[in-house]
């Protein structure tokens, strides 16, 4: 049984997103953890110094927490008829991203699901805090669901490398089994940088290509270009419906959120994207 943990702060772009999964594993036994964290600012300054207005705060905010995941569970439960889905409601007075690293270390979670944005949509923001948050810290595979995208089947899976990675099984189980699940094609895409791949870099390339057989594969190399750009570039071409990248230092993925350049040009991709640990973090 698959565990998922679904984080909401209530908006509709994060039903978006646990809609997403819910139907993405509809025919999967899995455990959903509804998240909610809460951090209110007036703990900084009232509640530290034992305001009595402010004793019952945390209360407060745990029961008001939990009447909402109770109707966000409810909603599901009407929406869809998965009996082999379970809810679970966790509200916790913590940062997501700490609650989410505990709740993946005591349950053994395979998943992390949820939107790119939080409540204010802003459209000049790559991600939301939050997302950007859980996705550099997570030990597990991070999915993260543009608020806009309605749920197809991965069908088409676009994969980024600089064979600069030594991939194992282990790291890319989650790609396997939704690919094997949905018998979607996998493009793998290289950007080239004119020069041969070294002894090493073909190594690593072997040995991605023996994990994801027997998956329907397709190598792809493009001309030496940002990644952002080569991205765009093939979904131009190529319908895709799931991008997957794995989180590493020194590769493009690092590059992609860091470099000056992202605020510029953005990147504001419109399937959903799986971030995937590198194997020392899981």
């Amino acid at each position: 049984m698959k565990k998922i943990i679904l984080p909401t702060d209530f908006s509709e772009n994060a039903y978006n997103a646990i809609r997403y999964a819910v139907e993405l594993f509809k025919d999967e036994e899995t455990t959903f953890y509804l998240l909610h964290t809460y951090t209110p600012p007036i703990f900084q300054v009232e509640y530290v110094f034992q305001s009595p207005s402010q004793s019952n705060l945390e209360d407060l905010y745990q029961t008001r927490a939990m009447k909402q995941l109770e109707a966000l569970k409810q909603r599901l439960k009407d929406e869809f008829k998965t009996p082999g889905h379970i809810f679970r409601m966790r509200a916790a007075f913590n940062t997501l991203t700490d609650e989410i690293l505990l709740i993946t270390k005591n349950e053994n979670v395979d998943l992390v699901i949820m939107g790119t944005q939080g409540v204010t949509k802003a459209k000049e923001i790559l991600l939301g805090t939050n997302t950007t948050q859980v996705i550099n810290k997570s030990l597990c595979p991070v999915i993260a669901v543009p608020s806009e995208f309605r749920y197809r089947t991965p069908e088409a899976i676009l994969f980024p490398t600089d064979y600069e990675i030594n991939y194992d099984r282990e790291n890319l189980q989650q790609l396997l089994d939704i690919s094997k699940k949905y018998g979607s094609t996998i493009d793998v895409l290289h950007i080239t940088s004119g020069y041969e791949l070294s002894e090493e870099k073909l190594r690593k390339k072997q040995k991605l290509k023996d994990i994801l057989v027997p998956i329907d594969l397709i190598l792809n190399d493009l001309p030496d270009q940002g990644v952002i750009e080569a991205i765009n570039q093939f979904q131009a071409k190529k319908e895709i419906d799931f991008l997957v990248m794995v989180r590493n230092k020194h590769t493009f993925f690092e590059r992609m959120f860091v470099e000056p350049i992202i605020k510029k040009i953005g990147f504001h991709i419109e399937i959903p994207f799986m971030v995937i640990p590198h194997a020392d973090k899981m």
